[in-house]
This record gives C-alpha cells, sequence and structure tokens, in this order.
C-alpha cells in the first residue's frame, strides 16, 4: 500500500490521557496507522479515516485537551470520528498540524481505487453510507437549447 503522508506525532492515549510520541503513516486505503518508530513494522492500532471524519479542529479551536509538556497548543489536532471516537494528536509546529488536517480530510472525501487481478480491472469503490451526488447534467431540470 502506498504511503500518503508520515511523520511523527503526539498521541493522547483514550484512558489514561498520556502522551506518547509515535511514527504515524496514512496510508492510500484510507487508513491511518501509528508505530513505535518510522520503519512501520510494529503497528500498534490502525484508524479508519476514509468516509470516517466527521471534522477536524486544530491548534487554538480544541479547547478539550492540553498538549504535552513542552508543546505549543499550536501544533493539537483533534480528530472527531463518525461513530463518536475521537483522536487528540499533537504535531511540532502549527504548519505540520495543518498540513495533516490537510491530508486527513482529503483521505476521508477521496474514493479507493480497487485492482481485481482477477477481473484485470481498477474499480471506484464509492462509499456506501452517503447519498451519491448529481450533476447538473443529471437533473430533471429542463435544459435550453442553445441559440
Amino acid at each position: 500500500m502506498a504511503l500518503v503522508r508520515g511523520g511523527w506525532l503526539w498521541r493522547q492515549s483514550s484512558i489514561l490521557r498520556r502522551w506518547k510520541r509515535n511514527w504515524f503513516a496514512l496510508w492510500l486505503d484510507g487508513t491511518l496507522g501509528y508505530y513505535h518508530d518510522e520503519t512501520a513494522q510494529d503497528e500498534e492500532d490502525r484508524v479508519l479515516i476514509h468516509f470516517n471524519v466527521r471534522d477536524i479542529k486544530i491548534g487554538q479551536e480544541c479547547h478539550d485537551v492540553q498538549p504535552p509538556e513542552g508543546r505549543s497548543r499550536d501544533g493539537l489536532l483533534t480528530v472527531n470520528l463518525r461513530e463518536g471516537g475521537r483522536l487528540h494528536l499533537c504535531a511540532e509546529t502549527r504548519d505540520d498540524a495543518l498540513a495533516w488536517k490537510t491530508a486527513l480530510l482529503e483521505a476521508n472525501s477521496t474514493p479507493v481505487r480497487v485492482y481485481s487481478p482477477y477481473q484485470d480491472s481498477t474499480r471506484w469503490c464509492p462509499p456506501t453510507h452517503t447519498k451519491p451526488r448529481m450533476s447538473a447534467a443529471t437533473t430533471d431540470r429542463p435544459t435550453q437549447a442553445p441559440a
């Protein structure tokens, strides 16, 4: 699987609320894995991002979390997931936090291409829980003939 973005982030544990530094990898399939180091061999956990993010707050918007000791509030990210889960992360800088937010939102909304070696074809996998968007060309509005 191809790597979309990787880097060190601080992650707050869900139970003890302690901060831990992990290597994060956002993969092309829309998952975000976190690891002990940048080799991405020993995965601690993986979170589905693809069509699963409700919103992402950064910096001063993250009111309900304090940054790790010695880190700036500007690097905070709160990823709110559709099923109610939440990830509290902290990047080194506000620019890093903004870059992660952009990458995560893009992974959330971008369809994933799936290759089937048995059919030797590539197809798009649309989300199963959203309504298809209709373009202006497919609506029932009457169109005007060109003059």
